[in-house]
């Protein structure tokens, strides 16, 4: 079955490494990455740090030092939190937008060989959340391809 794996390349807008803007409550942030990593911690001087990063690899880069300081409860509500930041890339974007209109009803797939959470993981089966989440906000809009 065909699947639509995005990472890099043609689908590559719906990783949060891409260079597509976000303003999500109330900040720009220069990748989807910055605004979910920077949302870890509750000190301004590391979520400064994160958000004006260069890259959404250094903002990665950034919280993994930090990991120590990260908020208690952050697995209670890190899928809630990724899910309002794709959500607001979506609605900013209408290149995004339309992408996930082409998508269909193929299964969207973060070709991550490394993360068994957000992606397929090194042995194709990981969660895939960030997945289901892109399909979740697609199944709500009703999209379906050409339309």
């Amino acid at each position: 079955m065909e699947k639509v794996l995005f990472f890099g390349g043609k689908w590559g807008c719906f990783s949060n490494m891409s260079s597509f803007m976000v303003y999500w409550r109330g900040i720009d942030w220069n990748t989807s990455e910055h605004a979910y990593m920077a949302a870890k911690f509750d000190d301004p001087l590391i979520v400064a740090r994160i958000r004006y990063s260069r890259s959404g690899m250094e903002a990665k880069k950034l919280a993994e030092m930090y990991a120590s300081k990260i908020v208690p409860d952050w697995d209670d509500k890190k899928l809630q939190i990724m899910e309002e930041i794709v959500r607001a890339k979506l609605a900013q974007h209408p290149f995004i937008q339309k992408k996930l209109r082409q998508t269909g009803a193929l299964e969207m797939v973060e070709d991550s060989p490394t993360d068994s959470f957000w992606g397929r993981g090194p042995d194709w089966k990981g969660e895939n959340h960030l997945g289901k989440i892109w399909m979740k906000l697609r199944d709500e809009l009703g999209f379906e391809a050409g339309t």
